[in-house]
């Protein structure tokens, strides 16, 4: 286990000048803090959107396409893809744009989303309308509870269940509690894509089942990867306490690249606030973390903890967590509480 070191995670540091760019954009947004969002957006137009384009052109053919369309998919659906994601995380807690350029917004849930396998609208109708007011509790068409989250098996059903019903069950829960500008936001957005899909298939088959529909496949078991790390421990004798029902995962690679996304406690405790903020409010819940015996990784993110679990490498997961004030008297102790915060939760009902 570790101690609980100065953290390396990003906050904001003011730039001694914005460059004419940034200057240019300052008009249109809210939070200067979110400039890296704007450069992000133009590097995919630039690298992403414009190649997929030619790729749907007859200009290359055969050999020629696969040696265009290799690096592509590794640009756009390994190196931007979990910075658009987290990005399109941040700008559903937090308005990007300024009142009067609201469209701006639009655009990307429109236009850029599919390119990165995300339906128009439905991100931030599951996330924020049904994932944060359920807490991952027995409402949450994404809830972890009723599975064993240390077993391959059960990732396999989730996932499974999520791709075939996930949007069913996010409909049936909008639909239930009478929330009907959810409900049709919802259904608009992933009903287009599917249309917009079809209507493509007759304009290049190959190319709209390579840039749009596999990546949408791809980006949904992503996704419930990333819910599963995040909820894969929980609580039983208090389920709805986010101390003991979302870790953290700090000084990690990922939280540069990903804005701070392993902070998942503190951002379901604070769901509005800043990612550059994050680390300075985890900071200032350090005595809670150790009361509640809250689980912390050192160096470690999602894709670590989904595969030290899955081959039930919970002495990998000890070596990396972070034992604030002693909070876990020994080794021994911290790993019987993992194992049985993995356990399946039944449902009240049940």
């Amino acid at each position: 286990m570790k101690a609980l070191t100065a953290l390396t995670d990003p906050v904001y540091i003011e730039p001694a000048k914005f460059s004419w760019y940034e200057k240019f954009w300052l008009k249109y947004i809210n939070d200067k803090r979110d400039l890296p969002f704007i450069h992000l957006l133009t590097a995919i137009h630039i690298m992403v959107i414009p190649v997929a384009v030619l790729l749907y052109t007859p200009v290359l053919k055969g050999g020629y396409w696969w040696l265009l369309y290799v690096p592509y998919f590794y640009v756009s659906q390994m190196y931007f893809k979990g910075r658009f994601g987290l990005m399109l995380h941040c700008i559903s807690h937090r308005k990007p744009f300024k009142k009067g350029y609201t469209w701006l917004y639009d655009y990307v849930i429109w236009f850029v989303c599919p390119f990165f396998g995300h339906t128009p609208e439905t991100y931030f109708v599951h996330h924020m309308a049904m994932h944060h007011v359920e807490n991952n509790q027995e409402d949450d068409a994404s809830s972890t509870m009723k599975y064993k989250r240390d077993s391959l098996l059960d990732f396999g059903k989730y996932v499974t269940r999520f791709l075939v019903l996930g949007f069913r069950d996010t409909f049936m829960y909008l639909f239930t509690r009478k929330r009907k500008k959810l409900y049709m936001r919802l259904t608009y957005g992933e009903i287009s894509f599917y249309l917009f899909c079809v209507g493509m298939c007759f304009v290049n088959l190959k190319a709209t089942l390579f840039i749009f529909i596999i990546p949408f496949v791809f980006a949904r078991v992503v996704m419930m990867l990333g819910n599963w790390a995040q909820h894969s421990f929980i609580d039983k004798n208090d389920p709805e306490d986010n101390f003991t029902s979302a870790i953290n995962c700090i000084n990690t690679k990922y939280n540069k690249m990903c804005w701070n996304d392993g902070y998942h406690t503190v951002h379901h405790l604070r769901p509005a606030m800043h990612y550059t903020e994050i680390p300075g409010e985890f900071l200032k819940m350090k005595e809670e973390f150790a009361a509640k015996k809250s689980l912390i990784f050192d160096g470690i993110h999602y894709l670590h903890i989904f595969i030290y679990l899955m081959t039930k490498r919970y002495d990998k997961l000890a070596d990396n967590l972070v034992n604030i004030d002693n909070a876990f008297s020994s080794r021994e102790e911290a790993i019987a509480i993992m194992k049985e915060r993995t356990r399946k939760i039944l449902p009240s009902y049940k």
